[in-house]
């Protein structure tokens, strides 16, 4: 069994920061890309940033330049510090990770939610 754990959503002004956490605990033998993901009511989860476990990203094109995705291997984290927040970053922030374990297949695996809401 894989959990995942986030933290350091909340409430923050517009071209303000925040930083986003999330660890993987469980029966992990590898962990392969890492990922944020966000929503917002009414509309499909989408991706705002991915790291594989060699450490290339990928991002949304509406964050690239203000968020920054990064991971610690040994610890089993990913983080997304985020900068220059704008009211349209407003959501429920979910980290996804995809976990080797000990079954038969890797694991498609997601944290509970934070939220993340920009004042204008």
């Amino acid at each position: 069994q894989v959990q995942l754990v986030e933290s350091g959503g909340g409430l923050v002004q517009a071209g303000g920061s925040l930083r986003l956490s999330c660890v993987a605990s469980g029966s992990i033998l590898t962990i392969n890309d890492m990922g944020w993901y966000r929503q917002v009511p009414g509309k499909p989860r989408e991706l705002v940033a991915v790291v594989t476990n060699g450490g290339s990203t990928n991002y949304a094109d509406s964050v690239k330049g203000r968020f920054t995705i990064s991971r610690d291997n040994a610890k089993n984290t990913v983080s997304l510090q985020m900068n220059s927040l704008k009211p349209e970053d407003t959501a429920v922030y979910y980290c996804n990770a995809v976990i080797t374990g000990w079954g038969p297949f890797p694991v498609d695996a997601w944290g509970q939610g934070t939220q993340v809401t920009v004042s204008s």
